[in-house]
């Protein structure tokens, strides 16, 4: 009996175990849109796309565009053409090197906006002397900084964004300082302006708004002699107008560090104008600095 009573358990065991359903299994991939680091081999190439050009594709990529014409053997930026392929790193990087960039939601299009450098413009691309009825911090004057040519013609400016998402955490944790001791006389999103306006005397002191490294220096429309410096987390800021730039491209600049001096480049009157961007888009800049 106690054989028979043993074997009817057994059975009944086997055939509740049977009856259970399976674990579910999860996928754990990562999704579309996370926030894993995108992380490219050494030798990593890149296709150029209509409309971007050299200046561009190295501003987005943390890359100085002069290094980056150097290893394609590049002499004149203005000739990077649509499908042309376009390596990302020195000739004769180790294959074992990795370069991280930064993390990117990804959505319906893809687009990488690491910190990075900006254009430097043509001989007759600067006018000094005043243009009646300019919009030199429009999308459209960004935009030919960017692109390096014609921009599309836009129906009506977007009202700057404030806050954009994600970027004011990682922006105060930066430290900013103001650049310049002169009274602000323009303030963000005044007429679509995308910074702050600085009015102060010709030659006055221009100073790095937050550590970082300088990635562009020269004549660009609409900003005149214009000075960008590359910061933590895809920010850079924005000097423009100025008489002298002291510091070169590639060049350590820390906070509160003499860059520049101020002047009126393809400017009315002698002022800064000042502009704080997170991945291209501009934030005001009165989010970070501190009280004076």
């Amino acid at each position: 009996m106690k054989r028979l009573a043993y074997a009817l358990l057994l059975a009944l065991l086997m055939a509740a175990c049977a009856s259970q359903p399976p674990a579910p299994v999860v996928d754990r991939t990562t999704s579309v849109g996370s926030k894993s680091p995108v992380v490219g081999v050494a030798g990593a190439t890149y296709t150029v796309k209509r409309g971007e050009n050299l200046y561009r594709i190295a501003l987005e990529r943390g890359i100085p565009y002069r290094d980056l014409a150097a290893w394609n053997g590049i002499t004149d930026p203005a000739t990077v053409k649509e499908g042309q392929v376009l390596r990302l790193t020195p000739p004769g990087s180790s294959d074992s090197a990795v370069a991280v960039a930064q993390p990117i939601e990804t959505g319906a299009a893809v687009e990488s906006r690491p910190l990075g450098a900006a254009p430097a413009a043509t001989g007759d691309a600067v006018k000094r002397e005043p243009k009646v009825n300019k919009e030199p911090y429009s999308d459209s004057a960004w935009d030919l900084l960017t692109r390096g040519g014609s921009a599309s013609p836009v129906a009506a400016e977007s009202k700057p964004e404030t806050r954009p998402a994600g970027a004011t955490d990682t922006g105060m944790a930066i430290g900013w300082a103001w650049p310049s001791a002169a009274k602000v006389t323009s303030a963000y999103g005044d007429r679509s302006n995308k910074g702050i306006d600085f009015a102060g005397r010709e030659g006055e002191a221009i100073t790095a708004a937050a550590d970082g490294k300088v990635f562009f220096v020269g004549l660009q429309k609409g900003y005149g002699n214009l000075l960008i410096i590359g910061h933590a987390s895809g920010f850079i800021s924005v000097y423009a107008h100025n008489r002298k730039v002291l510091v070169g491209e590639k060049q350590i600049v820390s906070k509160g560090q003499k860059v520049a001096e101020m002047g009126k480049s393809d400017s009315e009157s002698v002022k800064l104008h000042f502009e704080i961007r997170h991945q291209g888009k501009p934030i005001d800049p009165m989010i970070y600095l501190p009280r004076r």
